[in-house]
C-alpha cells in the first residue's frame, strides 16, 4: 500500500454539532477550529453551508482564520446538489487549501424511502454532481451514504463512477453503525481491488458508534487501505456518536509496529481539545472514556498501584504526559502580575483576546484568594468558562439565597437586560438552585426545560474549583408560520429550533453561583438561537433561501 500517512479527518464541526445539545456559537466553533490547527489534523469539516446562513458564515469565517498555508484542508460538506455545492464553494473560499465533501446514499432502504430515486437515477445524481464539484474544486471528496448497508456491486458502480466524475477521495461510511469491523474492513479491501481508478484516490472511513464499535470498524478499514479517518473530539455526533478521534489517534500511537501507519497528529493537545469541546457543548467526558477519562489513568487496586509505583509500564500502555494530562502546577498566585500570567496561558496554548484575558485574570486572582493551590486545571476551567462566547443578552449581576435545615430554600436574583434595564425578583425552591433558577425564570419568561445538571469538581480538596453543565429545551415553539413559503431551509429551520437542546458552562469555588452562571449562559444562548431564528426564517421566506428542486430533505438526517 506504500503510504503510510494517515489524515485525520476531524468532523466535530460538522457531524459532531448535530448532536442534540452539542450546538455550538460561531465564536466557540473558531476556538475549536485553533485548537485542531494546533492538534494538526490534516482536515477539518467546517461545516454543512446549505443548513443555514449562520453555518455558512462559520465554515467562511473558519476557512479565513485557520485556512492559511500551513493550517488544515478547510473542507465543507454538501449533498449531491447544485445549490448546496455552490453554497460550500464560496464558503471555504478564504482558505488556502479547500475541498468540496458531497454525498449521495447508495443502499436501497436510503434509495426507496428518503430520496425516492431509481439506482440509475442514484448514479447519473453521483456522475453529474462529482463532476461539477471537481469543476469548481481540485480537491473533491464523495461518500456514498449508508455504504454498508448497500448492496456490494452496486456500491463498486458508484465508487467506480464517483472515481472518473474526478473524486479524489472516496470515504465509505457506515452511516448507521451496523457493521462488524470484519465487515467493514473487507468493504473498504473489496472497494481498493476492484474499482478501477481507485489507486489515485484516497480511501477513508467514517464510522457510526451505534454497536460501540466504530474505533475498531475505522482500524480496520485502514488496516485494509483507507488512508483517511473521519472521526471526532470525543466520539460526539449523530445518535451514539462517531468514530473518537483521541481513541482512533493513540491507538495508531501506541500500536505503531502493529498498524503500520502514522499520523501527524501532536498527541499534546488531545486533552485541551476534549475539555475544550465538553465545556463548549455541556456535555461532560465520562470518567471512564478511553484515553482522556478521568479514570483513564487512575489506579485504585492495591495491585495495580503497586505495580504502577514500580513501573508505570507494568499497568499503563502510554503516558499521561502523551495526551496532555500532565497536570503542572501553576507556579504564579495572588502576587503574579498580568504580564506573567499572559506568558503562561499563551505557554498553554491559549490565544486570548484583550477582553478575554482580563477577565480570565480578574477571576484568577479571585481564584488565588478563594485556594491555597491553584494550577493548570484551574486555569483552563477559567478559560473554558470565559471562552463559551455566549451572547450577554442578561447578564447575572446579583444573586443571594438562602437554605437549611427546617427552611424553606428562597433566592433573590438581580439581572441586567437589554438596554441595561435592571429586574428583580425572588422565588422558592426545593433547594438554592431550583429557587435561583425560578427567580431567573419569573424575571425572563421564557419556558424551557432543564434536561441535565451535571457538577463536577475540577481538582481535589474542600476548595475546589467546581464546574457545572447544564442542558435546557425550549418549550412552546414550533416555528414562525411558514404554510405558504416553499423554502426548504425555512421550514427546516423551524422543525430544528423546535427539538434544540441548548447548554451552558459555569465556574466558580461556590458551587451554587456556577450553577446559575451555567443555567444563565444556556438561557442565552437559548435566546440568541430565537433571535437568530426570527430572522432568519424572515429572510428565508422573503428569498426562498436554499429552495431544493425535488422538495427538500431535512439536514439532520445526514449523518453520513
Amino acid at each position: 500500500m506504500g503510504d503510510s500517512h494517515v489524515r485525520i479527518f476531524d468532523t466535530t464541526l460538522r457531524d459532531g454539532e448535530q448532536a442534540p445539545g452539542c450546538t455550538m456559537t460561531l465564536e466557540e466553533k473558531l476556538e475549536v477550529a485553533r485548537q485542531l490547527a494546533r492538534m494538526k489534523v490534516d482536515i477539518i469539516e467546517a461545516g454543512f453551508p446549505a443548513a443555514s446562513p449562520g453555518d455558512w458564515a462559520a465554515v467562511h469565517e473558519i476557512a479565513r482564520e485557520v485556512g492559511t498555508d500551513d493550517g488544515p484542508v478547510i473542507a465543507a460538506l454538501a449533498r449531491a446538489d447544485r445549490n448546496d455545492i455552490e453554497k460550500a464553494w464560496t464558503a471555504i473560499q478564504p482558505a488556502v487549501k479547500k475541498r468540496i465533501h458531497t454525498f449521495m446514499s447508495t443502499s436501497d432502504i436510503h434509495l426507496e424511502h428518503q430520496f425516492r430515486k431509481t439506482r440509475a437515477e442514484c448514479l447519473e445524481v453521483i456522475r453529474d454532481m462529482v463532476t461539477y464539484a471537481r469543476s469548481l474544486c481540485e480537491d473533491v471528496e464523495f461518500s456514498p451514504m449508508d455504504a454498508g448497508r448497500s448492496d456490494p456491486a452496486f456500491l463498486r458502480e458508484a465508487v467506480r463512477i464517483a472515481v472518473e466524475a474526478g473524486a479524489t477521495t472516496l470515504n465509505i461510511p457506515d452511516t448507521v453503525g451496523y457493521l462488524t469491523p470484519d465487515e467493514y474492513g473487507a468493504m473498504i479491501r473489496d472497494l481498493r481491488e476492484n474499482v478501477p481508478g481507485i489507486e489515485h484516490c484516497i480511501l477513508s472511513t467514517h464510522c457510526h458508534d451505534d454497536l460501540g464499535v466504530a474505533v475498531a470498524n475505522s482500524l480496520a478499514g485502514m488496516r485494509n487501505g483507507a488512508r483517511q479517518v473521519e472521526c471526532t473530539i470525543n466520539g460526539i455526533g449523530e445518535r451514539a456518536g462517531n468514530a473518537s478521534l483521541e481513541e482512533i489517534v493513540m491507538a495508531i500511537h501506541t500500536r505503531g509496529q502493529f498498524y503500520e501507519v502514522h499520523t501527524q497528529i501532536n498527541t499534546h493537545e488531545i486533552a485541551r481539545a476534549s475539555r475544550l469541546v465538553s465545556s463548549f457543548i455541556g456535555v461532560p467526558v465520562p470518567p471512564n472514556k478511553a484515553i482522556v477519562g478521568a479514570n483513564a489513568f487512575a489506579h485504585e487496586s492495591g495491585i495495580h498501584q503497586d505495580g504502577v509505583l514500580k513501573n508505570r509500564l507494568t499497568y499503563e500502555i502510554m503516558s499521561a504526559e502523551t495526551v496532555g494530562l500532565d497536570g503542572n502546577e501553576l507556579v504564579l498566585g495572588k502576587h503574579s502580575g498580568r504580564h506573567a500570567f499572559r506568558k503562561h496561558v499563551e505557554a498553554m496554548g491559549y490565544k486570548l483576546s484583550t477582553e478575554e484575558f482580563q477577565q480570565v485574570f480578574t477571576r484568577f486572582k479571585d481564584l488565588c484568594d478563594r485556594k491555597k493551590r491553584v494550577d493548570d486545571r484551574d486555569i483552563e476551567a477559567l478559560i473554558a468558562g470565559e471562552m463559551q462566547h455566549t451572547p450577554d443578552i442578561y447578564t447575572l449581576d446579583h444573586v443571594q439565597y438562602g437554605s437549611g435545615s427546617g427552611m424553606i430554600p428562597t433566592a433573590t436574583v438581580r439581572l441586567i437586560g437589554p438596554n441595561g434595564q435592571v429586574r428583580v425578583d425572588s422565588d422558592q425552591g426545593t433547594g438554592p438552585v431550583d429557587a435561583i433558577y425560578k427567580a431567573i425564570n419569573r424575571i425572563i419568561q421564557r419556558p424551557n426545560e432543564l434536561m441535565e445538571f451535571s457538577i463536577n469538581a475540577i481538582t481535589e480538596g474542600l476548595d475546589a474549583v467546581a464546574e457545572v453543565t447544564v442542558r435546557i429545551r425550549e418549550q412552546g415553539h414550533a416555528g414562525l408560520n411558514m404554510a405558504a413559503s416553499t423554502s426548504t431551509a425555512a421550514s427546516l429551520t423551524g422543525r430544528r429550533a423546535a427539538q434544540q437542546i441548548f447548554s451552558g458552562y459555569g465556574v466558580h469555588t461556590d458551587t451554587i453561583m456556577a450553577a446559575a452562571y451555567a443555567y444563565m449562559a444556556a438561557l442565552n444562548k437559548m435566546l440568541a438561537a430565537r433571535q437568530e431564528r426570527i430572522k432568519a426564517e424572515a429572510v428565508a421566506y422573503a428569498a426562498g433561501y436554499s429552495t431544493d428542486s425535488d422538495g427538500g430533505l431535512p439536514v439532520d438526517l445526514f449523518g453520513g
